[in-house]
């Protein structure tokens, strides 16, 4: 057994990823399937249940294979999860600043007359508690897989620079999992979500592994956008190509939405990484 166990610790990187998600699945499918097929009138609530589901199974595979495999005391640590007021400052400010960059990027875009404002079809307070939940939700999850685990071992097998390009390229991937005309469609998003992923990798390198700046900024980048996307507080005025402004109004699928990344790059870029 303990033969075994040293065997897949010492597997290579893509073999301990393949094999960590296969186990993932193996104990997912049996449950999305009927969850699936039983509410397929209400697909909101089948995506809920089944996301929440696989983000469940994954905790508790990081746990159990964290302490039987890896022999770790703390698994949910070595993910950059730490339970300190330093982590909760800097997911505090990553909040603010991923907030603070949304909404100067559509500011900006208006008073330069690319787009108006109009009055939102929603109450604001909902608009603010739903983004917050679902900003925060998002990026809880997503940072925990992208820049916690398959971070963690990739930098077991590789150099810094090449863990921070594999994690960005397969973090934009995993975003395209969609049918092939959906996927062109989208494409000019891959470049902003390669460079989200850069970012949000040097956003933790920056703070000796914790996720908690990772988790505001991308929770605040998601939270400004739901308020503005869902209330539907902007027309664009189309006096410049959608290249240039998002194209299907995604801020991360246009010029400007990248050139707002970039500066948010130079600014959390480790000095030794």
């Amino acid at each position: 057994m303990k033969t075994r166990l040293t065997q897949i610790q010492s597997s290579p990187a893509p073999i301990r990823i393949i094999l960590f998600l296969s186990l993932l699945l193996f104990f997912w499918i049996p449950v999305a399937i009927p969850v699936q097929l039983y509410f397929n009138e209400n697909p909101n609530l089948v995506s809920i249940l089944v996301m929440g589901w696989l983000f469940i199974l994954f905790f508790i595979l990081i746990k159990v294979i964290g302490q039987i495999i890896y022999q770790q005391s703390h698994p949910y640590q070595n993910l950059g999860l730490v339970r300190s007021s330093r982590n909760g400052k800097e997911l505090l400010r990553g909040l603010s600043l991923g907030l603070v960059l949304t909404f100067s990027l559509f500011i900006l875009q208006g008073a330069i007359g690319w787009l108006n404002w109009q009055d939102n079809t929603l109450p604001l307070w909902r608009l603010i508690l739903e983004g917050a939940l679902t900003g925060i939700g998002v990026a809880f999850a997503e940072e925990s897989v992208f820049r916690g685990w398959l971070l963690n071992e990739l930098e077991q097998d590789y150099s810094l620079r090449i863990a921070l390009w594999a994690s960005g390229i397969i973090f934009a991937v995993s975003h395209f999992l969609k049918p092939l005309p959906v996927m062109l469609e989208t494409l000019p998003a891959f470049p902003g979500l390669l460079l989200l992923g850069l970012v949000l990798v040097w956003a933790r390198r920056r703070n000796q592994g914790r996720l908690g700046l990772a988790i505001g900024l991308h929770g605040g980048l998601v939270w400004g956008y739901y308020i503005v996307d869902v209330g539907q507080l902007i027309t664009y005025t189309e006096t410049v190509s959608p290249a240039i402004t998002g194209i299907y109004g995604n801020p991360i699928a246009g010029v400007m939405g990248w050139l707002f990344l970039l500066g948010l790059a130079v600014g959390l870029q480790p000095k030794k990484n």
